[in-house]
Protein backbone atom coordinates (compact mmCIF):
# COMPACT_ATOMS: atom_id res chain seq x y z
CA UNK A 1 0.00 0.00 0.00
CA UNK A 2 1.22 3.23 -0.87
CA UNK A 3 2.24 5.90 2.04
CA UNK A 4 0.45 8.87 1.31
CA UNK A 5 1.96 12.47 1.58
CA UNK A 6 -0.51 13.57 4.58
CA UNK A 7 0.48 10.26 6.04
CA UNK A 8 4.36 10.77 5.87
CA UNK A 9 3.86 14.43 6.80
CA UNK A 10 1.98 13.32 9.85
CA UNK A 11 4.29 10.81 11.15
CA UNK A 12 6.65 13.64 10.25
CA UNK A 13 5.15 16.32 12.49
CA UNK A 14 4.00 13.76 15.44
CA UNK A 15 8.16 14.18 16.11
CA UNK A 16 8.23 17.96 16.19
CA UNK A 17 4.17 18.92 17.14
CA UNK A 18 2.23 17.52 20.24
CA UNK A 19 0.08 14.87 18.69
CA UNK A 20 1.67 16.11 15.13
CA UNK A 21 -1.08 19.21 14.91
CA UNK A 22 -1.35 22.79 15.82
CA UNK A 23 -5.03 22.48 17.32
CA UNK A 24 -6.58 19.49 18.67
CA UNK A 25 -9.52 19.27 16.58
CA UNK A 26 -7.34 17.97 13.21
CA UNK A 27 -5.44 15.34 14.80
CA UNK A 28 -8.88 13.27 13.41
CA UNK A 29 -9.15 11.49 16.78
CA UNK A 30 -12.86 11.82 17.30
CA UNK A 31 -13.69 10.55 14.14
CA UNK A 32 -10.80 7.80 13.43
CA UNK A 33 -7.85 7.81 11.11
CA UNK A 34 -5.45 9.94 10.14
CA UNK A 35 -5.71 14.18 9.69
CA UNK A 36 -5.42 15.16 5.81
CA UNK A 37 -2.91 17.78 5.15
CA UNK A 38 -4.08 20.46 3.29
CA UNK A 39 -2.07 22.43 0.32
CA UNK A 40 -4.13 25.09 -1.17
CA UNK A 41 -8.25 25.90 -1.50
CA UNK A 42 -10.13 27.63 -3.89
CA UNK A 43 -13.79 28.18 -4.20
CA UNK A 44 -15.80 25.77 -2.35
CA UNK A 45 -12.47 23.27 -2.83
CA UNK A 46 -10.05 22.37 -0.92
CA UNK A 47 -6.26 20.28 -2.08
CA UNK A 48 -4.74 17.94 -0.21
CA UNK A 49 -1.10 17.08 -0.51
CA UNK A 50 -1.78 14.15 -2.77
CA UNK A 51 -3.88 16.23 -4.77
CA UNK A 52 -7.34 14.90 -3.95
CA UNK A 53 -9.58 17.77 -4.18
CA UNK A 54 -12.65 17.86 -1.98
CA UNK A 55 -16.35 19.79 -1.33
CA UNK A 56 -15.65 21.33 2.26
CA UNK A 57 -18.07 22.90 4.40
CA UNK A 58 -15.99 23.83 7.27
CA UNK A 59 -14.40 26.96 5.37
CA UNK A 60 -11.32 27.47 7.86
CA UNK A 61 -14.28 26.95 10.95
CA UNK A 62 -15.99 30.15 9.60
CA UNK A 63 -14.64 33.10 8.14
CA UNK A 64 -14.30 31.81 4.28
CA UNK A 65 -18.02 32.82 3.88
CA UNK A 66 -17.59 34.10 0.21
CA UNK A 67 -15.08 30.70 -0.20
CA UNK A 68 -11.99 29.96 -0.59
CA UNK A 69 -8.99 32.34 -2.17
CA UNK A 70 -11.54 34.73 -2.76
CA UNK A 71 -10.16 36.98 -5.67
CA UNK A 72 -11.56 40.62 -4.04
CA UNK A 73 -9.64 39.36 -0.62
CA UNK A 74 -6.62 38.03 -2.09
CA UNK A 75 -6.10 40.58 -4.09
CA UNK A 76 -6.60 43.32 -0.93
CA UNK A 77 -3.94 41.30 0.80
CA UNK A 78 -1.34 41.43 -1.98
CA UNK A 79 -1.75 44.91 -2.20
CA UNK A 80 -0.92 45.47 1.66
CA UNK A 81 1.98 43.81 1.65
CA UNK A 82 3.53 45.88 -0.88
CA UNK A 83 3.51 48.60 1.86
CA UNK A 84 5.08 46.27 4.43
CA UNK A 85 3.56 43.24 6.93
CA UNK A 86 3.70 44.98 10.75
CA UNK A 87 4.48 48.34 11.92
CA UNK A 88 3.67 48.24 15.41
CA UNK A 89 1.76 51.69 15.31
CA UNK A 90 -1.63 52.58 14.13
CA UNK A 91 -2.96 53.07 10.41
CA UNK A 92 -5.96 54.30 8.36
CA UNK A 93 -7.62 50.88 8.25
CA UNK A 94 -7.78 50.33 11.70
CA UNK A 95 -9.85 53.23 12.28
CA UNK A 96 -12.42 52.39 9.08
CA UNK A 97 -12.39 48.83 10.27
CA UNK A 98 -13.72 50.03 13.85
CA UNK A 99 -16.01 52.58 12.46
CA UNK A 100 -17.66 49.76 10.01
CA UNK A 101 -17.96 47.09 12.98
CA UNK A 102 -19.76 50.11 15.04
CA UNK A 103 -22.44 50.55 12.05
CA UNK A 104 -22.71 47.16 11.32
CA UNK A 105 -22.90 45.76 15.05
CA UNK A 106 -25.10 48.69 16.68
CA UNK A 107 -24.44 47.34 20.33
CA UNK A 108 -20.84 48.45 19.22
CA UNK A 109 -20.11 51.66 20.09
CA UNK A 110 -16.13 51.40 20.35
CA UNK A 111 -14.22 48.49 19.64
CA UNK A 112 -10.24 47.00 20.14
CA UNK A 113 -8.78 44.96 17.85
CA UNK A 114 -7.07 41.57 19.01
CA UNK A 115 -5.31 38.89 16.96
CA UNK A 116 -7.81 35.86 18.04
CA UNK A 117 -10.95 34.97 19.23
CA UNK A 118 -9.22 33.33 22.59
CA UNK A 119 -7.57 36.97 23.14
CA UNK A 120 -11.32 38.61 22.84
CA UNK A 121 -13.02 36.52 25.21
CA UNK A 122 -10.24 37.03 28.09
CA UNK A 123 -9.92 40.61 27.27
CA UNK A 124 -14.20 41.06 27.30
CA UNK A 125 -13.82 39.40 30.65
CA UNK A 126 -11.13 41.08 32.36
CA UNK A 127 -12.70 44.59 30.93
CA UNK A 128 -16.53 43.52 32.18
CA UNK A 129 -14.60 42.76 35.80
CA UNK A 130 -12.68 45.76 35.75
CA UNK A 131 -16.10 47.78 35.01
CA UNK A 132 -18.05 45.97 37.49
CA UNK A 133 -15.67 45.55 40.18
CA UNK A 134 -16.81 42.43 40.52
CA UNK A 135 -14.66 38.78 40.43
CA UNK A 136 -17.09 35.89 39.24
CA UNK A 137 -18.64 34.99 35.60
CA UNK A 138 -21.16 32.60 34.46
CA UNK A 139 -20.12 30.56 30.89
CA UNK A 140 -22.84 27.99 29.56
CA UNK A 141 -21.81 24.29 29.46
CA UNK A 142 -20.21 23.33 25.89
CA UNK A 143 -19.80 26.52 25.32
CA UNK A 144 -15.95 27.25 24.00
CA UNK A 145 -14.63 30.56 24.36
CA UNK A 146 -10.95 29.68 23.45
CA UNK A 147 -8.16 28.44 25.82
CA UNK A 148 -7.92 31.11 28.58
CA UNK A 149 -7.59 29.58 31.96
CA UNK A 150 -11.07 30.96 33.12
CA UNK A 151 -12.82 29.03 29.90
CA UNK A 152 -11.74 26.00 30.27
CA UNK A 153 -14.01 24.63 33.35
CA UNK A 154 -16.19 21.79 32.95
CA UNK A 155 -19.46 21.39 35.14
CA UNK A 156 -19.63 20.49 39.02
CA UNK A 157 -22.38 18.45 40.91
CA UNK A 158 -25.13 20.78 40.01
CA UNK A 159 -25.90 24.17 38.45
CA UNK A 160 -24.50 26.07 41.90
CA UNK A 161 -21.56 24.45 42.21
CA UNK A 162 -18.23 26.02 41.39
CA UNK A 163 -16.48 24.94 38.08
CA UNK A 164 -13.80 22.16 38.43
CA UNK A 165 -10.44 22.57 36.17
CA UNK A 166 -10.99 20.67 32.76
CA UNK A 167 -7.46 20.98 32.21
CA UNK A 168 -3.90 20.18 33.93
CA UNK A 169 -2.64 23.63 34.19
CA UNK A 170 -5.60 25.56 35.37
CA UNK A 171 -5.63 26.47 39.12
CA UNK A 172 -8.39 25.76 41.39
CA UNK A 173 -8.05 29.14 42.62
CA UNK A 174 -9.23 30.15 38.22
CA UNK A 175 -11.83 27.69 38.54
CA UNK A 176 -13.65 28.70 41.82
CA UNK A 177 -14.83 33.18 39.85
CA UNK A 178 -16.11 30.44 36.93
CA UNK A 179 -19.95 29.68 37.16
CA UNK A 180 -21.52 26.57 35.26
CA UNK A 181 -24.89 26.56 33.54
CA UNK A 182 -26.52 24.38 30.69
CA UNK A 183 -27.83 26.54 28.04
CA UNK A 184 -31.26 27.34 27.00
CA UNK A 185 -31.80 26.97 30.87
CA UNK A 186 -33.19 30.41 32.77
CA UNK A 187 -33.58 28.86 36.18
CA UNK A 188 -30.35 27.27 36.41
CA UNK A 189 -29.09 31.27 36.00
CA UNK A 190 -31.31 32.38 38.67
CA UNK A 191 -30.10 29.83 40.71
CA UNK A 192 -26.92 31.47 40.15
CA UNK A 193 -27.49 34.66 40.59
CA UNK A 194 -29.19 34.04 43.94
CA UNK A 195 -26.30 32.08 45.77
CA UNK A 196 -23.73 34.64 44.17
CA UNK A 197 -25.68 37.54 44.96
CA UNK A 198 -23.81 41.16 43.42
CA UNK A 199 -20.60 39.33 43.34
CA UNK A 200 -21.22 38.44 39.56
CA UNK A 201 -19.24 40.45 36.47
CA UNK A 202 -20.63 38.86 33.26
CA UNK A 203 -22.75 36.31 31.56
CA UNK A 204 -20.70 35.08 28.42
CA UNK A 205 -22.32 33.02 26.10
CA UNK A 206 -22.64 31.64 22.87
CA UNK A 207 -25.90 33.65 21.53
CA UNK A 208 -26.07 30.47 19.26
CA UNK A 209 -23.50 27.86 20.01
CA UNK A 210 -21.45 25.91 17.27
CA UNK A 211 -19.11 23.81 19.65
CA UNK A 212 -21.34 21.93 20.85
CA UNK A 213 -22.67 20.87 17.49
CA UNK A 214 -25.25 23.68 16.55
CA UNK A 215 -27.65 24.58 18.75
CA UNK A 216 -30.55 27.11 18.59
CA UNK A 217 -31.46 29.69 21.52
CA UNK A 218 -34.93 29.25 22.94
CA UNK A 219 -37.87 31.26 22.53
CA UNK A 220 -36.85 34.13 25.17
CA UNK A 221 -33.82 32.63 26.79
CA UNK A 222 -31.70 35.33 25.06
CA UNK A 223 -34.38 38.07 26.26
CA UNK A 224 -34.13 36.30 29.75
CA UNK A 225 -30.43 36.97 30.09
CA UNK A 226 -30.98 40.73 28.62
CA UNK A 227 -33.50 41.20 31.86
CA UNK A 228 -31.30 39.44 34.68
CA UNK A 229 -28.36 41.33 33.76
CA UNK A 230 -30.44 44.53 33.57
CA UNK A 231 -31.52 43.74 36.92
CA UNK A 232 -28.12 42.52 38.85
CA UNK A 233 -25.83 45.27 37.00
CA UNK A 234 -23.81 42.14 35.34
CA UNK A 235 -22.14 42.63 31.75
CA UNK A 236 -23.93 40.14 29.27
CA UNK A 237 -21.55 39.26 26.51
CA UNK A 238 -22.21 37.58 23.65
CA UNK A 239 -19.30 35.51 21.85
CA UNK A 240 -19.95 36.56 18.32
CA UNK A 241 -16.73 34.94 16.75
CA UNK A 242 -18.77 32.72 15.04
CA UNK A 243 -21.78 34.25 14.32
CA UNK A 244 -20.65 37.75 13.78
CA UNK A 245 -20.86 38.52 10.00
CA UNK A 246 -22.56 35.22 9.17
CA UNK A 247 -26.07 34.67 10.56
CA UNK A 248 -26.39 38.72 9.56
CA UNK A 249 -24.62 41.46 8.75
CA UNK A 250 -25.42 42.13 12.76
CA UNK A 251 -24.52 39.17 13.80
CA UNK A 252 -27.04 36.59 16.13
CA UNK A 253 -27.71 39.64 18.21
CA UNK A 254 -29.37 41.28 14.91
CA UNK A 255 -31.25 37.97 13.98
CA UNK A 256 -32.89 37.61 17.82
CA UNK A 257 -33.24 41.21 18.70
CA UNK A 258 -30.94 40.84 21.64
CA UNK A 259 -28.70 43.65 22.39
CA UNK A 260 -25.50 42.38 24.76
CA UNK A 261 -23.45 45.02 26.67
CA UNK A 262 -20.25 43.45 24.90
CA UNK A 263 -19.16 41.21 21.90
CA UNK A 264 -16.94 39.09 20.84
CA UNK A 265 -15.77 39.12 17.23
CA UNK A 266 -13.34 37.11 14.86
CA UNK A 267 -12.88 34.73 11.97
CA UNK A 268 -15.02 36.89 8.91
CA UNK A 269 -13.49 40.28 10.49
CA UNK A 270 -10.09 38.57 9.60
CA UNK A 271 -11.55 37.61 5.95
CA UNK A 272 -9.24 34.59 6.92
CA UNK A 273 -6.30 36.34 8.58
CA UNK A 274 -5.96 35.65 12.37
CA UNK A 275 -7.98 38.81 14.05
CA UNK A 276 -10.28 39.16 16.91
CA UNK A 277 -11.92 42.03 18.46
CA UNK A 278 -14.00 42.63 21.28
CA UNK A 279 -16.23 46.20 21.84
CA UNK A 280 -19.79 46.70 23.17
CA UNK A 281 -20.87 50.46 25.19
CA UNK A 282 -19.16 53.40 25.29
CA UNK A 283 -18.81 53.66 29.39
CA UNK A 284 -17.47 49.96 29.49
CA UNK A 285 -15.15 50.11 26.72
CA UNK A 286 -13.76 53.57 28.37
CA UNK A 287 -12.35 51.00 31.04
CA UNK A 288 -9.69 49.78 28.10
CA UNK A 289 -6.32 50.85 28.40
CA UNK A 290 -5.33 54.32 27.56
CA UNK A 291 -8.81 55.35 28.11
CA UNK A 292 -8.91 53.29 31.12
CA UNK A 293 -7.22 50.99 33.65
CA UNK A 294 -7.69 47.44 32.38
CA UNK A 295 -4.64 46.72 30.95
CA UNK A 296 -4.74 45.17 27.53
CA UNK A 297 -1.83 45.02 24.59
CA UNK A 298 -0.59 43.51 21.23
CA UNK A 299 1.98 44.46 19.25
CA UNK A 300 0.00 42.79 16.03
CA UNK A 301 -2.93 43.57 16.97
CA UNK A 302 -4.72 45.63 14.30
CA UNK A 303 -1.81 43.94 11.58
CA UNK A 304 -2.12 46.24 8.56
CA UNK A 305 -2.92 43.08 6.33
CA UNK A 306 -5.28 41.56 8.25
CA UNK A 307 -6.62 44.92 7.85
CA UNK A 308 -6.47 44.87 4.76
CA UNK A 309 -8.63 41.46 4.35
CA UNK A 310 -11.19 42.17 7.13
CA UNK A 311 -12.28 45.70 5.77
CA UNK A 312 -13.23 44.18 2.29
CA UNK A 313 -14.30 40.97 3.02
CA UNK A 314 -16.98 44.17 5.91
CA UNK A 315 -16.88 45.98 2.95
CA UNK A 316 -19.10 43.42 0.55
CA UNK A 317 -21.08 42.22 3.29
CA UNK A 318 -21.98 45.51 4.27
CA UNK A 319 -22.83 46.58 0.51
CA UNK A 320 -24.24 43.15 -0.43
CA UNK A 321 -26.70 42.38 2.12
CA UNK A 322 -28.46 39.56 -0.41
CA UNK A 323 -25.64 37.49 0.52
CA UNK A 324 -27.32 36.22 3.58
CA UNK A 325 -30.48 35.47 1.42
CA UNK A 326 -27.85 33.58 -0.79
CA UNK A 327 -26.83 31.62 2.21
CA UNK A 328 -30.27 30.68 3.56
CA UNK A 329 -30.90 29.29 0.39
CA UNK A 330 -28.11 27.16 0.29
CA UNK A 331 -28.57 26.13 3.86
CA UNK A 332 -31.87 25.18 3.23
CA UNK A 333 -31.57 23.10 0.23
CA UNK A 334 -28.57 21.38 1.65
CA UNK A 335 -30.27 20.28 5.04
CA UNK A 336 -34.05 19.46 3.28
CA UNK A 337 -31.84 17.24 1.13
CA UNK A 338 -30.15 15.11 3.70
CA UNK A 339 -33.32 15.09 5.79
CA UNK A 340 -35.19 13.55 2.97
CA UNK A 341 -32.13 10.21 2.34
CA UNK A 342 -32.73 10.34 6.56
CA UNK A 343 -35.83 10.02 6.53
CA UNK A 344 -35.91 7.50 3.67
CA UNK A 345 -33.39 5.48 5.54
CA UNK A 346 -35.56 5.69 8.47
CA UNK A 347 -32.56 6.48 10.84
CA UNK A 348 -32.59 8.54 13.60
CA UNK A 349 -31.23 12.06 13.78
CA UNK A 350 -31.82 15.56 14.68
CA UNK A 351 -30.58 18.23 12.26
CA UNK A 352 -30.18 21.53 13.85
CA UNK A 353 -30.06 24.61 11.05
CA UNK A 354 -30.14 27.98 10.87
CA UNK A 355 -29.03 30.34 8.36
CA UNK A 356 -24.92 29.69 6.91
CA UNK A 357 -24.38 26.98 9.85
CA UNK A 358 -26.05 23.48 10.32
CA UNK A 359 -25.08 20.03 12.42
CA UNK A 360 -26.58 16.61 12.05
CA UNK A 361 -26.80 14.34 15.37
CA UNK A 362 -27.29 10.86 14.94
CA UNK A 363 -30.18 10.64 17.61
CA UNK A 364 -33.85 10.78 17.76
CA UNK A 365 -33.96 13.56 20.52
CA UNK A 366 -34.21 17.09 19.87
CA UNK A 367 -31.09 18.76 20.84
CA UNK A 368 -31.11 22.31 22.45
CA UNK A 369 -28.11 22.00 25.46
CA UNK A 370 -24.58 20.31 25.90
CA UNK A 371 -26.09 17.20 27.70
CA UNK A 372 -28.52 16.55 24.70
CA UNK A 373 -25.56 16.69 22.27
CA UNK A 374 -23.66 14.11 24.26
CA UNK A 375 -26.61 11.83 23.81
CA UNK A 376 -25.93 11.30 19.89
CA UNK A 377 -24.02 8.25 18.38
CA UNK A 378 -20.39 9.91 17.69
CA UNK A 379 -19.52 6.33 16.37
CA UNK A 380 -22.20 6.20 14.10
CA UNK A 381 -20.88 10.04 12.87
CA UNK A 382 -17.22 8.65 12.69
CA UNK A 383 -18.54 6.41 10.53
CA UNK A 384 -20.06 8.68 8.39
CA UNK A 385 -17.63 11.33 8.37
CA UNK A 386 -15.09 8.83 6.72
CA UNK A 387 -17.52 7.65 4.18
CA UNK A 388 -18.07 11.11 3.04
CA UNK A 389 -14.57 11.78 3.06
CA UNK A 390 -14.50 8.76 1.10
CA UNK A 391 -16.52 10.30 -1.89
CA UNK A 392 -15.06 13.88 -1.71
CA UNK A 393 -16.67 15.66 1.01
CA UNK A 394 -14.94 17.03 3.76
CA UNK A 395 -16.86 17.87 6.74
CA UNK A 396 -15.69 18.90 10.15
CA UNK A 397 -14.02 16.29 11.31
CA UNK A 398 -15.79 16.05 15.11
CA UNK A 399 -19.86 15.94 15.90
CA UNK A 400 -19.41 18.40 18.31
CA UNK A 401 -18.68 21.13 15.60
CA UNK A 402 -20.79 22.99 13.49
CA UNK A 403 -20.82 23.21 9.42
CA UNK A 404 -20.07 26.44 8.01
CA UNK A 405 -21.66 27.00 4.61
CA UNK A 406 -20.08 29.52 1.64
CA UNK A 407 -21.48 31.32 -1.39
CA UNK A 408 -18.93 28.83 -3.40
CA UNK A 409 -21.63 25.84 -3.14
CA UNK A 410 -23.78 25.87 -6.58
CA UNK A 411 -26.47 24.10 -6.75
CA UNK A 412 -24.38 21.29 -8.76
CA UNK A 413 -21.70 21.22 -5.88
CA UNK A 414 -25.31 21.35 -3.41
CA UNK A 415 -26.94 17.97 -5.87
CA UNK A 416 -23.08 16.30 -5.46
CA UNK A 417 -22.66 16.89 -1.44
CA UNK A 418 -26.16 15.25 -1.67
CA UNK A 419 -25.74 12.25 -3.98
CA UNK A 420 -22.46 11.46 -1.76
CA UNK A 421 -24.67 11.84 1.96
CA UNK A 422 -27.29 9.42 0.41
CA UNK A 423 -24.36 7.10 -0.61
CA UNK A 424 -22.70 7.84 2.64
CA UNK A 425 -25.55 6.90 4.63
CA UNK A 426 -26.84 3.81 2.59
CA UNK A 427 -23.48 2.48 3.20
CA UNK A 428 -23.80 3.49 7.01
CA UNK A 429 -27.29 1.22 7.28
CA UNK A 430 -26.28 -1.78 5.50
Amino acid sequence: MQITRSKALFEKAKNYIPGGVNSPVRAFRAVGGDPIFIKRADGAFIYDEDDNAYIELINSWGPMILGHNHPMIREAVIKAMENGTSFGAPTAREVEIAELITHMVPSVEKVRMVNSGTEATMSAIRVARGFTGRDKFIKMEGHYHGHGDSFLISAGSGAITMGNPDSPGVTKGTAKDTLLAPYNDLEAIEKLVRANKNEIAAIILEPVPGNMGLAIPQKGYLEGLRKICDREGIVLIFDEVMTGFRLAKGGAQELFGVSPDMTTLGKIIGGGMPVGAYGGKREIMEHVSPAGPVYQAGTLSGNPIAMAAGLTMLNYLNEHPEVYNQLNEIGNKLTQGIRKSLDKLGLKYTINHLGSMYSLFFTGQQVFDFNSAKQSNTVLFGKYFQEMLKRGIYLAPSQFESLFLSTALTDELIQKILHANEESLIALHH
